[in-house]
């Protein structure tokens, strides 16, 4: 399969698992699996046809990993806007985590800190350089550190998704640094 398709499959899932699931009649259980035969089915019945051995490959070649199987289930690690519980148990954070931003967005996380933005979570990266690529998508990135020990202690709760995502519920502004 040609990178052009794998990208091309890949939005389509991520479209479908994690925000909406019903436009191509697939319901997501509590936990946000789907049968792998029944996304399938439905994607083709919506006219957009891909095998079972495509989307095993774009999940198993996918860089940053946005899909777990199961079985004979599949489901987005994390970027919900529909009501999933994903079960992650709670997790230690290392000292600092970075959430990659653009700059037109500064001033309103200065004030309001890091919010979910109709997501379920604050999506944090374990390097600079992860969320550095992860605020490119959006224009000229900028790299925000998070005193995650310092959340941690103050009773903040973070879970870590299967590919490596730590998500927060908030990070209030003052936990953040916006210059080294």
């Amino acid at each position: 399969m040609d990178e052009r398709r794998s990208i091309r499959i890949s939005k389509y899932l991520a479209k479908h698992l994690r925000h909406e699931p019903e436009r191509i009649g697939i319901t997501l259980d509590p936990q946000g699996w789907v049968e792998i035969d029944a996304l399938v089915a439905a994607a083709a019945a919506h006219g957009f046809r891909f095998t079972r051995a495509e989307l095993q490959q774009v999940v198993a070649t996918n860089d940053k990993r946005r899909y777990a199987v199961d079985g004979d289930r599949i489901r987005a690690n994390q970027g919900h806007s529909v009501d999933v519980d994903l079960a992650l148990p709670v997790a230690e954070p290392p000292a600092y985590l970075y959430h990659g931003t653009v700059e037109r967005h500064l001033a309103a996380i200065r004030a309001e800190g890091l919010l979910p933005m109709g997501r379920h979570a604050v999506h944090l990266s374990p390097d600079r350089e992860t969320a550095i690529r992860v605020g490119a998508r959006r224009g000229k990135p900028v790299a925000l550190s998070v005193d995650a020990a310092a959340m941690r202690r103050a009773g903040h709760e973070f879970r870590l998704s299967a590919n490596g995502v730590w998500l927060v519920d908030h990070v209030p502004a003052e936990f953040l640094r916006f210059r080294d």
